[in-house]
């Protein structure tokens, strides 16, 4: 039988992504050369892999069953390699995950840092997103997993939670607020509040809980992102309720973070990736990495 390793990996691509085009995109080559990938390996097997039409392409039975075992194949081969620390510093491939800012910011760095060390070949892809396009992102296939929060169980994801993360008060050192050990919601009202926009998942978090709060604080000024309302905080503008890794690690000479209570806010922030998918090697290992720190985050 004549055909190798890179042309399994074009049809585990493509039975993957259900689509010549993206899988062409993803190996970065061009369609022809995917294509004829294929037809050199259906011809060595002497049968149909692919069942293809103008919309869309699936497996045919036998094709069902070698992309099960060409799957498992790659993968036992890829952590082989990975395995083997001279042999995984020439390794090459691509990891997208998709993180919420503040995550990115917080942890993210350390753990790229000593994954960049371990795998120097292998490109990371960082897309900066919201929870609503992060879960688009991995649904669309577009990112191998993301880190951001999840409000909604969705069937079609599977979730692991890394931290439970509260929301907290921002504002400046000197503000009359700044020295207490914790805020109640209600003692907001009182100062120039903001917050953000009713786009934001964080804003239908802190709508649900305040409903039946009396004395709820006003908003002056609403932002589409929490960065955003941080940096207004920290220019003097006025207050901000939000989630903890936003806030600066230690002391900060601008702006300070103080428990809100009456009620506690919180969200589960984790882990998010297809129900029932499995990532590829180097997406594991990034994966897992970031679940051994949620132990000693905040």
């Amino acid at each position: 039988m004549r055909f190798d390793l890179a042309d399994i990996k074009a049809f585990v691509t493509v039975a993957k992504l259900g689509s010549f085009t993206a899988a062409a995109a993803e190996m970065h080559v061009s369609q022809p050369a995917l294509s004829r990938r294929i037809e050199k390996l259906e011809t060595a097997l002497n049968t149909r892999l692919l069942k293809r039409t103008t919309r869309k392409v699936d497996l045919t039975p036998v094709g069902m069953e070698f992309n099960r075992r060409a799957t498992e194949l790659l993968h036992n081969f890829d952590e082989a390699l990975l395995g083997i620390s001279d042999v995984a510093r020439n390794v090459s491939g691509e990891v997208s995950i998709s993180c919420m800012p503040s995550a990115s910011r917080f942890f993210l760095p350390r753990i790229l840092r000593d994954y960049h060390e371990r795998y120097p070949g292998i490109t990371v892809r960082v897309v900066d997103q919201g929870a609503t396009d992060a879960i688009a992102a991995v649904k669309r296939r577009e990112v191998d997993f993301a880190f951001n929060h999840l409000e909604v169980p969705d069937p079609e994801l599977t979730f692991m939670l890394v931290l439970q993360e509260r929301l907290v008060l921002a504002c400046q050192p000197s503000h009359p607020l700044a020295r207490k050990k914790s805020v109640k919601w209600a003692e907001l009202g009182a100062y120039d509040y903001m917050t953000v926009t009713k786009a934001s998942s964080n804003r239908l978090l802190i709508d649900l809980a305040l409903a039946t709060v009396p004395n709820k604080p006003r908003a002056f000024c609403e932002a589409q992102h929490v960065s955003t309302l941080v940096a207004f905080v920290e220019a003097g503008i006025g207050i901000a309720a939000v989630p903890n890794m936003c806030m600066p690690i230690g002391n900060h000479p601008s702006l300070v973070s103080v428990p809100l209570t009456n009620p506690m806010i919180s969200r589960k922030v984790g882990l998010i990736r297809r129900t029932g998918s499995r990532l590829s090697t180097a997406a594991q290992k990034l994966y897992d990495e970031i679940l051994k720190v949620k132990h000693t985050l905040r």
